[in-house]
Order: C-alpha cells, then sequence, then structure tokens
C-alpha cells in the first residue's frame, strides 16, 4: 500500500506543479500582452469626432492618405478624404455639425499642397469659433505660416527637399511642432504612403481623441473680439 500511496501523493502534487505553471504562463501572456497595455479611445469619443484628411495636386500623389483614412474607419472613426481645394466647405461642414453637437474633436490632416492649405482652414474653423484639436501637415511645400492654431500642429517634413517648417506668425497660439524626417529615405511623393510615418499619425490621432475628455478651445484669430468667459471657466482649477 505504501508504494501506492507514494505514488498517489507524488502524482497530486505533480497535478499541482502544472496548475501552478499554466496559471503563471497566463498571467504572463497578460502582463506582456500589449492590446492590454495600450488604452484606447471610448466609442462616445470615437463616435464625435471627425478626421479631415487633404490630398495635394490632382488627386493623385497623396493617395497614403486614403489608407490612413481607411486604417482609421476600421477603428471606427469618421474621416472624410478630399482634394485641399475642398478645405473652405469642409470648415463649413465641421463647423456646422460642431454646433450642431454632433461633433467634438476635429483633426485635420493634410499632404502637401494640403497641408499647405491647413492653416487657412483652422483659421477659418477659429473665426467661427470652432476648435482643432489637432492639425498634422506632411511636407508642406510652400511657406507655411500659422496665425492661429490647433490644440496642437505637427508639421513632418523632409528638411532637405521641397518641404519648409511651419512658421509661427505673430500672436500665435496652441503648441507647434516640426518633425524633420531628412535621412529616413523618405520623399516628397512618398511620405504620405510610409508605415512609420501612417503608424505615426494614427498615433498621434488616437492620442488626440483620447485627449478629447478635455474639451478643446477654439483659438481667436489676433485682433479678433473674444467671447466673454463664465465665472465657471474662469475659476481656478484644483
Amino acid at each position: 500500500m505504501r508504494p501506492n500511496g507514494r505514488h498517489t501523493a507524488g502524482a497530486s502534487q505533480l497535478s499541482a506543479l502544472r496548475v501552478w505553471a499554466i496559471c503563471l504562463l497566463v498571467l504572463s501572456a497578460v502582463a506582456i500582452s500589449p492590446t492590454t497595455a495600450r488604452a484606447a479611445p471610448s466609442q462616445a469619443q470615437v463616435a464625435t469626432t471627425h478626421v479631415y484628411l487633404l490630398r495635394g495636386v490632382l488627386n493623385i500623389f497623396s493617395l497614403g492618405l486614403d489608407t490612413i483614412g481607411a486604417r482609421l474607419q476600421a477603428q471606427g472613426v469618421p474621416v472624410t478624404v478630399a482634394n485641399f481645394v475642398s478645405w473652405s466647405s469642409l470648415a463649413d461642414e465641421a463647423a456646422a455639425n460642431y454646433k450642431a453637437g454632433r461633433l467634438k474633436t476635429i483633426v485635420l490632416v493634410g499632404h502637401s499642397s494640403g497641408a499647405t492649405a491647413l492653416p487657412d482652414m483652422i483659421a477659418k474653423l477659429n473665426r467661427l469659433g470652432v476648435p482643432v484639436k489637432l492639425a498634422v501637415g506632411l511636407d508642406s511645400v510652400f511657406k507655411t505660416k500659422l496665425s492661429t492654431g490647433a490644440e496642437r500642429y505637427i508639421n513632418i517634413y523632409i528638411g532637405d527637399g521641397p518641404g519648409e517648417p511651419v512658421k509661427p506668425a505673430n500672436g500665435f497660439r496652441g503648441k507647434l511642432d516640426n518633425v524633420d524626417v531628412r535621412g529616413t529615405g523618405v520623399g516628397h511623393i512618398s511620405i504620405d504612403k510610409n508605415e512609420a510615418i501612417q503608424r505615426r499619425v494614427i498615433a498621434e490621432i488616437d492620442a488626440a481623441i483620447l485627449r478629447s475628455r478635455a474639451p478643446a478651445v477654439a483659438v481667436a484669430e489676433p485682433g479678433a473680439p473674444r467671447p466673454a468667459r463664465s465665472a465657471a471657466a474662469t475659476a481656478p482649477r484644483n
């Protein structure tokens, strides 16, 4: 009987060890899983966001924006992809939806001439009292100056190519980041199609949507009358 007893005890211990090993493997997998560590925008945040992607000249050199748009749509983010010449009518559309309460977070992305048009679209939205959470320009081809700002403006350009840094005008408000990607192998025609650039743009958009828990503030153009601030808006924050 003793040998059987020892065999039964040994089998029981081995079974317990296997259970512990499986539990440790499961816990380790959960701990290192990137999906559990990465915060994702909520459905409510995504539903009240719209991303406008402005292509450059002729509508044939900025097709990487279509890929970015498709990836965002796969996440449930509403997008509009259009030629840069539509920036004014798109600003009117965004303003109407914002004032109707259908939009809370507006994001703009442009490539080439589409990037050059972003400051004009931002300025018009600001005149209409509509904030822009994020704007991302990809290799703006002309001297681009921001008279007003998005909450954050990122200009990704190729310093030894046709693109140039974006300059802030006097009275500029907002955060401006110029990111020079020379030496990375991307060109003016390929910058919007580059996988690393696309991932960067989408990551910045996701982060902006997450920041939408805090409402953006429309930036008035220099010299424009500012709306009166309520007592709640001027109260100090803890």
